[in-house]
């Protein structure tokens, strides 16, 4: 049994440890226990006596040292084609990240491929859509559409490809150096190495068939390749209006092209502190399944904390270097680290921001699987909100609400 005096002794310890604890969540450092390297004290309490792989290690000083704002085990958002195995032809070469490698990219897989001038990625089709962006050379694709419309088209750095699921392509290098680009398919299981080659269809079919199927002797089909050629290497392709001419005999064109110049469309966003350039269905009429926003940045500028209501975001780093947030209920938060090569993922709905943390220009694209590109602002949301209500929920005056933006900027300048 505890006296009066006990059980008073007791509550008023309680109440100071409460109040102990309480005074160690700071702006800045707000979970208990406390986090992040700015609170730990002791000696031993940053240091890393085990076996280590520094090279490896100080790419990803995030995770070395997070944010003392950092909470929670939410998956992880990093990928990278940089330790992608590469599968090497004579012709060019293609690595892949699937949900197999990347467990929370449940519905973008990607592909990044390489073609040499005159490199073939042979005749074949998809049971997903394919989207893709060039980030080297030039490449020309093919194309067929459910009406039987043939397409032949041109791509640079910057231009964007897409193939709906089953339409029938093929992709080919330039001069004078071929071409590197970044495929999507939207399903996150889709497999580059496990497509549907037209090689492999002649290869097994019996020549009987193959026979009544063309009008012409089996015998005309007896050097097929007797197993599929995936890439390879052929000839530079001559002009681009003989190829146009050569396979619109009987057909008409189609209605919309299978290409579009994101890397100089207008943008959406635009200001000192970086532009968004978006193309989704509305503009890239045939991109009935993926969207894509191009976001350019210089060195101190962030993406500002926003978030998708419609699809999940896969991102490709085409250069410089960045490093992100990701927030989830929980509370969760993650920040990581991301250079050119590398692959990030964003669930949809989850509250996000990218920050240029190099000294040059930082680029990535975010893919989503949506027929519309769809990003709720969140300064745009709390200035459009009633000033009273936001400054009771943050201890604020209502004239500093004032200065925030309100037009969804986009891109942040350095503060």
């Amino acid at each position: 049994m505890f006296s009066r005096r006990d059980l008073l002794a007791m509550s008023a310890a309680g109440a100071a440890m409460v109040g102990s604890s309480a005074q160690a969540a700071t702006f800045g450092n707000p979970d208990e226990p406390p986090q992040g390297a700015v609170n730990a004290k002791s000696p031993g309490s940053l240091s890393d006596p085990g076996p280590q792989n520094p090279e490896l290690a100080k790419q990803f000083p995030s995770a070395q040292t997070p944010p003392a704002t950092d909470v929670g085990g939410l998956p992880m958002d990093w990928a990278s084609f940089n330790n992608a195995p590469r599968r090497i032809q004579n012709g060019g070469w293609a690595r892949q990240v699937t949900v197999e490698d990347f467990a929370i990219s449940k519905e973008i897989s990607g592909v990044n491929m390489r073609l040499s001038a005159g490199g073939i990625r042979e005749l074949h089709w998809h049971q997903a859509a394919e989207w893709a962006i060039m980030t080297y050379g030039s490449c020309r694709i093919t194309v067929l559409d459910t009406q039987g419309r043939p397409y032949v088209g041109d791509l640079k750095a910057g231009d964007l490809w897409y193939f709906p699921p089953g339409a029938p392509h093929s992709l080919q290098g330039l001069g004078p150096d071929g071409c590197e680009f970044v495929i999507c398919f939207d399903d996150g299981h889709a497999n580059e190495f496990n497509t549907l080659l037209v090689t492999d269809w002649l290869a097994h079919t019996p020549p009987e068939v193959l026979a009544k199927n063309f009008g012409v002797p089996a015998d005309a089909f007896a050097k097929i390749p007797l197993h599929n050629r995936w890439i390879f290497q052929g000839t530079v392709p001559g002009d681009l209006a003989d190829d146009r001419a050569a396979v619109s005999r009987h057909a008409e064109a189609p209605p919309y092209p299978f290409i579009h110049s994101l890397g100089s469309s207008p943008p959406v966003k635009e200001s000192a502190a970086g532009s968004i350039r978006v193309a989704d269905s509305s503009n890239f009429k045939v991109a009935t399944t993926v969207a894509a926003a191009l976001v350019t940045m210089p060195p101190g500028a962030v993406r500002e904390m926003h978030w998708h209501p419609n699809a999940d975001e896969w991102q490709y780093y085409i250069k410089g270097k960045a490093r992100m947030t990701v927030f989830d209920t929980g509370p969760n938060a993650l920040t990581t680290d991301f250079s050119a090569g590398d692959i990030g993922y964003v669930r949809r709905n989850l509250g996000h921001y990218v920050e240029n943390v190099g000294d040059t220009e930082l680029q990535f694209v975010g893919v989503f699987r949506a027929p519309r590109y769809e990003e709720v602002s969140l300064s745009n949301w709390l200035t459009h909100t009633p000033p009273k209500l936001v400054a009771q929920h943050f201890n604020i005056d209502e004239k500093l609400i004032a200065q925030w933006p309100d037009n969804g900027p986009g891109v942040m300048p350095k503060s």
